[in-house]
């Protein structure tokens, strides 16, 4: 693929996960503390569930969890009565993908959870979601080799497209770590001795509206030496094979269709900071940095 063919589609890539405008949101607030953004029609039929959400517009506009509820374990039942009911009318296809996982909503990671949600209704109330992926490689010489996944073709989301060695969502009651050795474990069966080598290295965000969600997502990104005597093997099902690719054919393959939207850009970021991509060479390497690492 030409280098300005290339770039070209990455952009586009990078772009089309990246282009939430929060002009048309309300923010989504829990005890006076913003934790999403909602759509105005979202917020709206929302709030007609008036014993759970508040439309208020004064001093600004705002979609509230009524204060009457006051711990956790409310919050949690009564937001997951609600998006059961709308699951049943069909109304958002992103409840379509329920999934019966409970992700936390918080104010900043680090804190205390106010709730408990269902994976899939995430979006509606555009709190971030955050996961866990894991770049795989080796060195062959001066070569820089990486493992790739193929998804299971059974999987309710991107079947049968190129992933990450290991990666999945935070759930709710875990940590960052916990959720890396547990994917690393159940995905490519890596042993948890040499799954905690991994070295972190930063985040990849990214925020974009698809259909009437806000998926706003937060990727902790490891970078995982492996030693050439390892071969990954198919654990839980999620993956179907796996592939030790060069680096020149990663980097082809995250501007084509194949490869799963976000693990694409983690790979980007991976070969940004491997020196794989240069700044004197890439005409959108500072449009590709603000993009991989924007607010939430």
């Amino acid at each position: 693929m030409a280098v300005a063919a290339w770039s070209e589609r990455v952009l586009k890539l990078v772009l089309r996960l990246n282009n939430l405008h929060r002009g048309g949101c309300l923010p989504f607030c829990v005890q006076g503390q913003r934790v999403g953004w909602v759509l105005q029609p979202v917020a709206q039929l929302l709030s007609q569930n008036y014993d759970v959400f508040t439309l208020q517009r004064d001093p600004s506009a705002r979609l509230e969890l009524n204060d009457h509820l006051h711990h956790p374990q409310e919050r949690t039942r009564a937001i997951q009565e609600v998006m059961e009911s709308l699951r049943g009318q069909d109304i958002f296809p992103c409840l379509r993908e329920w999934r019966d996982e409970l992700y936390d909503v918080k104010g900043l990671f680090s804190d205390p959870p106010l709730l408990s949600m269902e994976r899939a209704a995430v979006p509606l109330l555009g709190v971030p979601r955050y996961g866990v992926h894991v770049n795989g490689f080796l060195h062959r010489g001066a070569e820089t080799f990486m493992w790739v996944a193929r998804r299971s073709l059974t999987k309710p989301t991107y079947p049968g497209m190129l992933d990450h060695l290991a990666a999945g969502g935070i759930s709710s009651g875990y940590g960052v770590w916990e959720t890396l050795l547990k994917e690393c474990t159940e995905e490519a069966c890596i042993p948890e001795s040499l799954a905690a080598t991994a070295k972190p290295a930063g985040t990849v965000s990214y925020a974009y509206e698809q259909d009437d969600g806000l998926y706003l997502e937060c990727q902790f990104v490891f970078d995982l030496e492996l030693p050439e005597s390892f071969q990954p093997t198919v654990g839980d099902g999620e993956v179907q094979e796996f592939y030790l690719w060069p680096l020149d054919k990663v980097r082809s393959a995250i501007a084509t269709e194949e490869f799963k939207p976000n693990c694409a850009l983690v790979v980007l970021d991976f070969l940004m900071r491997k020196g794989h991509i240069q700044p004197d060479t890439e005409k959108f390497y500072t449009k590709f940095m603000e993009n991989l690492h924007g607010p939430l």
